[in-house]
C-alpha cells in the first residue's frame, strides 16, 4: 500500500466522521421538533480501501407530539466521532511528515 492511499483512507474516514457529527446535530436541533425522525449514519467499506458514510431516517416510530431523538445518544456519537476523527487526523499528520522526508532524502 502506498503513502497517498494510506493518507487518502485517513481522509475519507475523517470525511465519514464529519457526515456523522452533521447528523447528529441535526438530531440536537431537532429533539423536539414534533415528530422529527432521528438521522442514523451507516458506515461501509470503498473498494479503495476507505469508507463511506450515509445518512437515512432511522425509520423508527415518531409520534405527532414528540420525536425519536435520545440525546444521550447524540452525545455519544459526538464523543465516538471526536476520537475516529482524532485518530484519522493523526494517521494523516503522520503520512505528511513521512512525505516530507522522503522529499528531502530526495533532494539530498
Amino acid at each position: 500500500m502506498s503513502l497517498s492511499s494510506v493518507m487518502s483512507i485517513s481522509l475519507s474516514g475523517m470525511q465519514a466522521q464529519q457526515t456523522r457529527v452533521t447528523a447528529a446535530a441535526s438530531n440536537v436541533a431537532n429533539a423536539l421538533t414534533p415528530a422529527y425522525d432521528r438521522r442514523t449514519t451507516a458506515f461501509s467499506s470503498e473498494a479503495s480501501g476507505g469508507v463511506r458514510a450515509s445518512v437515512a431516517p432511522s425509520g423508527a416510530d415518531t409520534f405527532a407530539d414528540s420525536s425519536n431523538v435520545d440525546l444521550a445518544e447524540e452525545a455519544m456519537a459526538l464523543l465516538q466521532s471526536e476520537i475516529a476523527f482524532k485518530a484519522n487526523a493523526n494517521v494523516w499528520e503522520t503520512g505528511a511528515d513521512m512525505w516530507d522526508v522522503l522529499m528531502s532524502i530526495k533532494r539530498d
